[in-house]
């Protein structure tokens, strides 16, 4: 999956459910509500006064670690 600020919330979550954890962390708790499963990451990081690009930065370090764990 190509991670960009246009990609969903509810791709995101599909994708790999850990990353709920990144989002609550970074203040984001309500990624279980229905509607923001239709929402992109750069929609909730406006409704919740967060920087997109540094979200999305956050998002593939996630992304990144994980798969290099399994890599290993």
């Amino acid at each position: 999956m190509e991670l960009t600020k246009d990609t969903m919330i509810g791709e995101l979550l599909q994708e790999d459910y850990g990353c709920a954890a990144v989002l609550m962390g970074a203040g984001m708790h309500c990624v279980g509500c229905p509607a923001s499963q239709m929402e992109t990451i750069e929609e909730a990081c406006m409704v919740h006064g967060m920087d997109t690009d540094q979200m999305v930065a956050v998002l593939k370090e996630y992304f990144e670690a994980k798969k290099e764990e399994q890599d290993a």
